[in-house]
């Protein structure tokens, strides 16, 4: 796992440098951003919703079943006082064509997803000044 370098080119942009790639995050505008990227919580709930689409894919893929028309969209539930995140959905598309009988088994796959794993068994979080 390579180690998440994080910088700040401006106003409210944070960027990330995990190996050789740059993740720019903004804020929108109403939150004093420029909208010039996704936000932190959008990479979030993307990093969520891609983890599992890469197990449906692979599980397609390891199959030789088209994906053709696979999707997932990606939906939450935030507490209306507090805002906490509540509950993610995940729905997702299949082929036109995709076998019933593996329906339950590609949800498993998805279930298998490391980024879900971490959320259910949250890690501690250390912070630190040096």
């Amino acid at each position: 796992m390579a180690t998440v370098e994080v910088s700040f080119p401006g106003g409210v942009q944070v960027a990330a440098r995990v190996g050789d790639f740059d993740i720019l995050t903004d804020q929108p505008l109403e939150d004093g951003g420029e909208g010039a990227a996704p936000s932190p919580y959008d990479l979030f709930l993307s990093s969520v919703a891609t983890c599992a689409g890469f197990y449906a894919l692979r599980f397609c893929q390891q199959r030789q079943l088209a994906t053709e028309g696979l999707a997932i969209e990606l939906d939450i539930d935030r507490h209306p006082d507090t805002r906490r995140l509540e509950r993610i959905r995940m729905k997702l598309s299949l082929p036109t064509d995709f076998p019933e009988k593996y329906q339950r088994a590609i949800l498993r796959s998805m279930d298998q997803c490391s980024v879900k794993k971490a959320l259910s068994d949250p890690p501690e979080i250390e912070l630190s000044v040096g």
